[in-house]
């Protein structure tokens, strides 16, 4: 389906055209970091959007679908933003459902979502597979921090100061902007640009 061309559209056509000129065929992961409400989701649905657009087989996935549990949470300690910020996701089941089956690309089933955090529960997995040429496009806080940053082909980072505790620790540590392929600047939503 052919998109209705507006700045933000042709930006991220601009922006598929790079990736897909880089990457061309087989399982590649883009993965959008950015601080609290910086609009990582929007993003990243419209670049699958434009990504699709150009035929190719896209799959999206958030970080907010691996959330640790409150319960599980707790375990390391009070409720803070450190706490947030260390554990607040299961990157162990990010990497064992998601990341690895979808690199094995073929028949290899994955999962891109295995928790509600708004209802703090487990969710039923849905596996599903793709072909053997296929994008993922992930979003969420965090992804670019260095023990997952590698795990991407394309990093893109919202740019925008951190104001949450947990960015503020999260950007003090490794700030996303500084390791991403490409740095956005979305402070006016309708026409994204290069920061």
């Amino acid at each position: 389906m052919q998109l209705v061309t507006t700045p933000r559209v042709s930006f991220l056509r601009e922006l598929a055209d790079e990736i897909l000129g880089q990457y061309g065929l087989g399982r590649m992961i883009v993965a959008i970091d950015g601080p609290v409400q910086s609009g990582k989701t929007r993003f990243g649905d419209d670049l699958a959007e434009v990504l699709r657009e150009r035929g190719h087989r896209v799959f999206r996935a958030s970080m907010e679908g691996f959330h640790r549990s409150r319960e599980a949470q707790d375990a390391f300690g009070a409720d803070t933003a450190d706490r947030y910020f260390r554990y607040g996701f299961d990157e162990s089941a990010l990497r064992r459902v998601l990341v690895e089956p979808f690199r094995m690309g073929g028949s290899t089933a994955f999962v891109t979502a295995v928790f509600d955090p708004a209802r703090d529960t487990w969710v039923q997995p849905k596996w599903v597979t793709g072909p053997a040429d296929a994008i993922l496009v992930l979003d969420g806080r965090f992804v670019l921090r260095p023990r997952l940053a590698d795990l991407w082909d394309v990093r893109i980072a919202l740019d925008g100061e951190p104001t949450d505790s947990a960015d503020v620790i999260a950007y003090a540590e490794s700030d996303p902007r500084v390791v991403a392929s490409v740095v956005v600047d979305v402070a006016d939503e309708g026409s994204p640009r290069r920061a």
